[in-house]
């Protein structure tokens, strides 16, 4: 990936010095009532803060905080790093990682390739070295911390990826192109397939994936519940599990895309009777079935079952990625935009694992703009085949947003043509939903 600005320039057929000023002036949060829409329960975690920051030129960039437990601090953080400093300084530099928290860093290691990387842009500051740890242009340097992988606690530093999507959203604006079209991104639209929720009982799987059939969705994904039938005693839950694929298999037939989540749940055998029901029900993928730190339990996995592992959602370091793709633990490559860096470190992951000839599967479930960042991701990668589109598909739906992900009669979702992340906020109702603003 070259110089996002170049490429957004480029995309739009104007020299870069010809862009409205893209100096960051403010950072705010529009705090809303919730409780108009679906997972209220989850109080502003459900996509009730709205993150802002403003050009001098009067471009507003947005992004939901929260999915992801996003401290508190964010308009602090904004102010700290964002504000008074140009988004041509700032946006390459994002969510790049320290030398000394990915493998072999630490001082004098050779910088990755990349955004941040050579070769540098014409004109651009070189990047200084400080105590071993690359810093970052115009000294903002958000930083990942060094949890270990597989923990399932986002790794990058949460402000620095939402900051990461606000600039990312303020540039196609700027440009007047939706982000994909500036990574380069020529698809229109991408199948769909529902992600269901985990439901009760084994007997709710039935019912629930031929109502998705009947909406036009082409593939269908179970996440297991507690695998229990409705009637009778307690059993294991991978057992349930394995009921469940077998019923889902016959109620659609056999020309139907099934997949199937486990959420790490199992251990080793139970892994193993889950993915060879997967195999004899010809699912197409079996997503997080151990836990994600237990690397050699799924490198002996994947040597046993034919259905690919997708592994990644629990990956909070995007140099993690080698390795379980160099130790083939891994089939299909999974990230979250917000764990991984933002749109910045989603499309390099995406890119790695094209590299390799590997399929490439954004996380979509969340608030609205989760998705929408997802999808831009998705629109940009050649090796991204899916959309993932949580069911019943009424859950991200947020009333500041009039555009709602659905799919058309042949099964796909239509690519935005707004510029920036593509779904405008509409303020009238932001207005009307507007607790306060946080400044």
């Amino acid at each position: 990936m070259s110089h996002p600005i170049y490429m957004a320039a480029q995309a739009a057929g104007v020299k870069s010095g010809d862009l409205p000023d893209l100096t960051i002036k403010e950072a705010k949060i529009y705090v809303l009532d919730p409780s108009s829409w679906r997972n209220a329960g989850a109080g502003l975690s459900g996509g009730g803060e709205i993150a802002s920051m403003v050009t001098a030129s009067g471009i507003e960039g947005n992004f939901t905080l929260g999915n992801r437990g996003n401290p508190p601090g964010w308009v602090d953080f904004a102010k700290a790093n964002c504000v008074g400093k140009n988004l041509l300084d700032i946006l390459p530099t994002v969510s790049y990682i320290p030398l000394q928290n990915r493998p072999g860093g630490g001082a004098g290691a050779a910088p990755a390739a990349g955004v941040a990387g050579a070769p540098r842009p014409a004109g651009a500051p070189a990047p200084a070295r400080t105590g071993g740890r690359r810093e970052f242009i115009g000294g903002f340097n958000p930083g990942f911390s060094s949890r270990p992988h597989g923990n399932g606690t986002p790794g990058p530093n949460v402000h620095a990826a939402a900051c990461d999507f606000i600039l990312w959203d303020i540039l196609g604006k700027a440009v007047n192109r939706p982000i994909y079209k500036i990574l380069g991104g020529t698809k229109e639209k991408m199948l769909a397939y529902a992600s269901s929720q985990h439901l009760a009982n084994v007997e709710d799987y039935v019912p629930d994936v031929l109502k998705a059939k009947a909406a036009g969705i082409k593939a269908y994904k179970i996440h297991p519940g507690g695998g229990q039938h409705k009637t009778g005693g307690p059993i294991p839950a991978y057992l349930g599990h394995i009921d469940e694929i077998k019923q889902v298999r016959a109620a659609v037939g056999d020309d139907y895309t099934l997949l199937f989540d486990a959420v790490q749940q199992y251990n080793y055998y139970e892994a193993l009777r889950v993915g060879r029901a997967l195999d004899t029900y010809g699912y197409d993928s079996f997503e997080d079935p151990m836990q994600t730190t237990d690397l050699e339990g799924l490198i002996e996995l994947r040597q046993h079952l034919d259905v690919p592992t997708e592994i990644g959602e629990f990956l909070t370091d995007i140099y993690d990625y080698g390795e379980y793709i160099k130790r083939d633990a891994i089939g299909i490559v999974r990230l979250i935009t917000d764990n991984v860096g933002g749109i910045t470190g989603s499309f390099r992951v995406g890119q790695l694992a094209d590299t390799f000839g590997m399929p490439c599967t954004p996380h979509n479930w969340g608030a609205f703009y989760d998705m929408a960042a997802a999808f831009q991701v998705e629109l940009a990668l050649p090796n991204c085949y899916w959309f993932e589109m949580p069911w019943p598909w009424e859950y991200p739906d947020r009333p500041y947003v009039k555009e709602k992900f659905r799919v058309d009669a042949d099964g796909y979702v239509h690519a935005p043509t707004d510029p920036g992340m593509g779904y405008p906020l509409d303020m009238a109702v932001v207005d009307k939903l507007l607790i306060r603003i946080d400044r």
